[in-house]
């Protein structure tokens, strides 16, 4: 069980639990992205054991009555086996999901692992008519390029700032270039996106970029973000704009809670008052 402390971040360890969670944040006009946690397998049976469990996890979506789609990790599902172990296994999570109208995300990891999730995102994404989206850094000093690849292709793609420690060569590193870098990229995809824009942040200066390039060039987007971070904004722009949820579950909730907790100050503070009692 989850204690009080994680919930804010967690949605639980069961695929009932998160999807309970869906339903909640439904009712206030935002969609979810539903991700097990997991990630960095080297063998393969935990690998095929979480494949096999996104393919169950978009049966429950399917048959349940909430708006959500799912978001899976290339790591967790054979990438740290081998490349062929996670092409087979992304493949089999797409078909599922096509199978059963559940939009499926690719989300992306260290710099190391970007050629081959852009090369399973354009196959899918053509293959599947569009199903698939993936996310990019903005950090990663390749990205303007990457997003010229992906312009015209069918599916969506989500644009984040970054949090992998990336080496200076490969990536911007100061606070102040990947903003810019983040600003640049979205004017681009703005400009020569047909729509499929999905704007990861939760920063309001990027946020209110995103709705004035919007204003300007009609290019349809979504904003996602984080379950338990500004949520009272989520609901708010969902009033006017397209919102999803990024909705975790699952039995490996201790790390991505301690990373959520220690990387905004107003999370640790929340942290705190729990273990506080007040």
């Amino acid at each position: 069980m989850i204690p009080p402390i994680a919930s804010r971040f967690v949605a639980g360890e069961t695929p009932a639990e998160a999807l309970e969670h869906v339903a909640d944040v439904n009712d206030g006009g935002v969609t979810a992205i539903v991700n097990l946690l997991g990630e960095h397998y080297h063998d393969r049976e935990p690998a095929d054991a979480d494949a096999d469990a996104y393919v169950d996890l978009v049966a429950d979506i399917a048959h349940s009555d909430v708006d959500a789609c799912i978001s899976v990790k290339p790591s967790q599902i054979g990438l740290g086996v081998a490349d062929a172990v996670f092409e087979e296994n992304v493949e089999r999570i797409a078909a599922a999901a096509d199978e059963h109208g559940v939009f499926c995300w690719i989300d992306m990891e260290d710099h190391e692992t970007t050629d081959v999730t852009l090369d399973a995102y354009e196959r899918l994404a053509t293959e599947y008519d569009g199903g698939v989206g993936v996310c990019v850094q903005a950090n990663l000093k390749r990205t303007r390029d990457d997003l010229e690849r992906l312009a015209d292709l069918p599916g969506k793609v989500r644009l984040v700032k970054g949090a992998y420690d990336e080496p200076a060569e490969l990536a911007h590193r100061k606070k102040e270039r990947v903003n810019e870098a983040y600003r640049e990229c979205l004017e681009y995809m703005f400009e020569h996106f047909d729509g499929g824009i999905a704007v990861g942040s939760h920063d309001p200066a990027m946020i209110e970029h995103a709705t004035s390039l919007h204003e300007e060039h009609g290019t349809a987007f979504e904003l996602q973000m984080l379950m338990g971070v500004r949520e009272d904004a989520q609901f708010d722009l969902a009033d006017d704009y397209e919102v999803y949820q990024y909705v975790p579950y699952g039995g490996k909730w201790f790390s991505y809670f301690y990373r959520r907790a220690m990387e905004r100050k107003e999370n640790l503070l929340f942290a705190l008052r729990a273990v506080l009692g007040r």
